[in-house]
């Protein structure tokens, strides 16, 4: 941060928690920590807001009325919202039915754009998002998937797992920005070096659907990028991607008779455009209080930044707890998928018991005002977990409006295990 951006002070924290529902209460269950932000983060009200106001509009875009005129004006400011967002000076931004089908679209565009031969290469670190449509098009392409191993005991691919595996006639090559299971982030800049100096002329896509809410997005040097908003404080129904000048040349399905740069197929939610822009000024009020930034994009990297910093605490002491509390990391039973370091993780702890089913600790935190989630060995997760011969483990995750005195409440209640 720059000298003058002042951290998430205590005072800062309880204005961020205001600006969020159900923070601290499940409207079903009564008072609860909420540590399951990686299955979908808390909503604005902001955005509670905006989706009932325009759920209510009957009006249709790019009519002659004031109303459709409005809807236009929300579509073209959640755009720009969207670019802003993505740190994009060039290419397309579009809206689709999830982040892992606009994961699809870009990476269906790039595998059958692309030159003919050669081999499409991912991790084994990746989410099914992109997975499972890396395999398809390749497949359907005739070229090989191959896939840079993950290092289970790290919990992270690196630059070197790709470098074993790339070559000069790689055409796509995807990566995910972040593991939804391990927590660990990718280097992308790193990967994305590298392959600009082996293979130039490949599609590079990022599945950035556990990172965006950690951390400032930029797209610069990549040709496709995907967020769900649902898990950046917006609300589900809608995805968002964008896709280089490069990636958005090549053909692709469209009306005949469009704009053949055009992404979307059909009309969109109005709403969706307008969610992501109260997101994207949440992000930007955020940055303002922190100070030092006059520039808007400035702001939103601040804000980026400073989530990153607050998280990266809470995770350690997550994991080291205090005198009076044992953290993760030393508490007796306790297994951590990954180093036991905070650093390099994004929001995400996986771990299991060796004396407690995983359903039952699920349970047993459910019981003691604490939400996290169950992960198994399925299409998934399976990628991390077969590997290291686990089942199944849970998965606590957490983001910049939590607090330590959430923490202490996990803590507490591993400290009262029935075991």
């Amino acid at each position: 941060m720059t000298p003058d951006t002042r951290d998430i002070d205590p005072d800062l924290a309880q204005a961020i928690r205001a600006r969020f529902a159900h923070v601290d209460v499940c409207p079903f269950e009564g008072p609860r920590v909420f540590f399951e932000n990686a299955g979908g983060s808390l909503r604005l009200k902001s955005v509670i807001d905006t989706s009932a106001l325009y759920a209510g509009y009957p009006d249709n875009q790019n009519r002659t009325n004031g109303a459709s005129k409005a809807l236009m004006q929300a579509i073209d400011k959640g755009r720009d919202d969207m670019a802003l967002f993505f740190n994009a000076d060039e290419g397309r931004v579009f809206v689709g039915e999830s982040g892992t089908e606009c994961l699809f679209r870009l990476i269906r565009t790039a595998a059958l754009g692309a030159a003919e031969g050669g081999i499409l290469v991912g991790s084994t670190l990746e989410h099914p998002a992109t997975a499972s449509a890396m395999s398809h098009w390749a497949e359907a392409t005739g070229r090989p998937h191959v896939t840079a191993r993950h290092d289970d005991a790290a919990a992270v691919v690196t630059e070197a797992a790709y470098r074993a595996v790339l070559t000069p006639d790689t055409r796509v090559v995807s990566i995910v920005h972040t593991s939804p299971v391990t927590g660990f982030r990718v280097d992308v800049a790193g990967v994305v070096a590298l392959v600009r100096s082996i293979a130039p002329e490949a599609f590079v896509i990022v599945d950035g659907i556990q990172h965006a809410s950690h951390g400032a997005v930029d797209v610069r040097g990549l040709d496709g990028y995907a967020v769900s908003p649902y898990k950046v404080f917006s609300r589900h129904g809608y995805g968002v991607g964008w896709a280089s000048d490069r990636l958005t040349a090549l053909p692709k399905e469209h009306l005949k008779g469009a704009a053949p740069d055009t992404w979307e197929l059909g009309t969109r939610d109005a709403g969706s455009y307008a969610t992501f822009s109260d997101m994207v000024d949440y992000l930007d009020w955020l940055g303002a209080q922190l100070g030092g930034a006059e520039d808007r994009r400035a702001r939103i990297d601040l804000a980026g930044r400073a989530i990153g910093a607050r998280e990266t605490a809470l995770l350690r002491h997550a994991l080291t707890g205090t005198n009076a509390l044992a953290g993760l990391a030393n508490c007796p039973g306790v297994e951590l998928i990954g180093p036991a370091t905070a650093e390099g993780r994004e929001g995400v702890i996986c771990c299991r018991h060796t004396g407690l089913s995983s359903e039952a600790l699920v349970e047993h935190l459910r019981l003691n005002g604490v939400r996290v989630h169950i992960r198994r060995n399925d299409h998934y997760c399976g990628n991390v977990l077969a590997p290291l011969g686990w089942d199944d483990c849970i998965r606590i995750s957490i983001s910049h409006y939590n607090t330590t005195q959430d923490v202490d409440k996990l803590l507490g209640a591993m400290q009262t295990l029935p075991v």
